[in-house]
């Protein structure tokens, strides 16, 4: 018995070491936890996010780095009938924002690529947590190669609408 006792009261000890060492730390620099907390990760980092693509269940996922390097993709339907129901990634060969001016190449996959150039624009969103917050709209080319090696462009307008994000962190179940 004694000597569970005595490795209760180690482990007792070593947790309030572990607490006093971690408190110390957190009190040593309280004004760069201030600023941290205060600026984000990158300007424009607010940016990223998912926003809808040409069809439903079609979405562009966009990440926002330092120096405004933006990284990502295009999850769409393929076009074949035989097809119909396989998601295809297009991964971002570039992406840059800078300000609220973006731009982004897709790679080819299956004969086709996209490029976007637009701006990063306020929707009628209220909040983060409703859709269409944030608002991409510019220009979507769509790039086309056939089996001949033929290439053809096909260039829109778009306003690509943010899907909603989580506020806060889902509540625990109560029993």
């Amino acid at each position: 018995m004694p000597i569970h006792r005595t490795r209760f009261h180690a482990l007792q000890l070593s947790c309030f070491v572990l607490f006093a060492l971690m408190l110390a730390g957190a009190q040593a620099n309280p004004d760069q936890q201030n600023k941290d907390r205060q600026s984000p990760a990158a300007p424009g980092a607010d940016y990223s996010g998912m926003y809808n693509f040409l069809r439903e269940g079609e979405f562009v996922q966009i990440t926002v780095e330092d120096q405004g390097h933006v990284i990502g993709f295009v999850s769409r339907y393929a076009d074949s009938e035989s097809d119909h129901d396989v998601f295809l990634n297009h991964f971002f060969k570039s992406g840059k924002l800078d300000g609220n001016q973006l731009a982004f190449k897709t790679e080819t996959v299956r004969g086709v690529s996209f490029e976007f150039r637009g701006t990063v624009e306020r929707g009628e969103g209220k909040s983060r947590g409703d859709e269409a917050y944030y608002v991409l709209k510019g220009t979507l080319i769509e790039n086309t190669t056939d089996e001949a090696k033929k290439t053809s462009s096909h260039s829109r307008e778009v306003a690509l609408k943010s899907f909603p994000q989580d506020m806060a962190p889902p509540q625990a179940e109560k029993k």
